[in-house]
């Protein structure tokens, strides 16, 4: 992935410099995808989440309309090897299913209502539309809107759904989504994005990081999978080992009550040619102030209170 670090390094990096008509002209839809991380990313967290139940057809079809840069998803594995959007291990919070989602084939899942209990718990917000709404298959995703949006889509809990990888990245080529520009993957699990690496070099991959003080010692911070340092004693090195497979960082800024990363910590990833987006952000406040330190993107449910500031 070095050659995503070159671009990303020359093109992102400190962010300077525009592409010539000519230049522009030879830029394939991938280089293109890389460098628009130039820009400030507004990323809908499992769609427009605060507003309609996550993850389903609603929720991205009202991300879509406010035309965020990203849709945020999270890929799982159903128990005959279909490939579906959903967040938790366990399918009880958002549906009236129970049980791990992936004892459960997709016709079993197609089943379930994925609706109604956002209904419940948000009757400000709440919308008969939304219920019976169905969990989602990734290709149902990408057949409704195609070429016409981006995704950010995670491996979710790698070591609960063996052949996701796979999986994933024979349909993202099915619909042309890497060489389109249309795809980041990101993951907690850095073998699983190695996984990814390996079936396909050209995904662009992000990082997925969370810190939070050491239980030895609170005052030190510590990375959840170990991937680096906690941000404190974080190098260039660390930041470098990153960008040979990856093409940004996904963080963490708040763990309970406490920021974690700064504008240290962003300028540093920068630099070493690592865009950084950081999850998940819903209060204009605290939009404000990451824009302040200079963030490169934001996950959130509300993406329209981010675009707002964007804009």
């Amino acid at each position: 992935m070095q050659r995503h670090l070159l671009i990303i390094s020359t093109t992102v990096g400190l962010f300077a410099g525009a592409a010539s008509t000519s230049a522009l002209a030879d830029t394939s839809p991938l280089e293109q995808q890389l460098k628009d991380l130039a820009s400030f990313q507004v990323i809908a967290h499992r769609g427009a989440s605060g507003h309609a139940p996550e993850s389903t057809m609603a929720a991205y079809e009202l991300a879509h309309e406010w035309n965020v840069d990203y849709l945020e998803l999270d890929a799982q594995i159903t128990a005959d090897g279909e490939v579906v959007v959903f967040h938790d291990d366990a399918i009880d919070r958002t549906s009236d299913g129970e049980g791990a989602i992936n004892d459960y084939t997709l016709e079993e899942l197609k089943a379930l209502d994925t609706g109604t209990w956002f209904n419940e718990e948000n009757p400000d917000s709440a919308d008969t539309a939304f219920e019976g709404a169905q969990m989602l298959t990734l290709e149902e995703v990408f057949e409704r809107f195609g070429h016409d949006a981006r995704y950010y889509i995670e491996t979710k809990s790698p070591q609960l759904n063996p052949g996701l990888e796979e999986a994933l990245v024979e349909t993202l080529e099915e619909y042309d989504m890497v060489k389109e520009g249309r795809v980041l993957v990101q993951s907690f699990g850095q073998d699983s994005l190695l996984k990814v690496h390996e079936l396909n070099a050209d995904v662009p991959l992000i990082q997925l990081v969370w810190y939070y003080p050491s239980e030895e010692d609170n005052s030190r911070l510590v990375e959840w999978t170990g991937v680096t340092p906690g941000p404190e004693e974080i190098t260039d090195e660390d930041f470098q080992a990153i960008a040979d497979y990856a093409v940004g960082i996904g963080t963490n800024f708040i763990y309970e009550g406490e920021e974690v990363i700064d504008a240290d910590f962003i300028r540093q990833a920068n630099e070493n040619g690592l865009p950084v987006h950081v999850y998940t952000v819903n209060e204009t406040e605290e939009m404000e102030r990451l824009m302040e330190i200079g963030v490169n993107g934001m996950f959130t449910n509300y993406p329209d209170r981010l675009l707002e500031l964007v804009e």
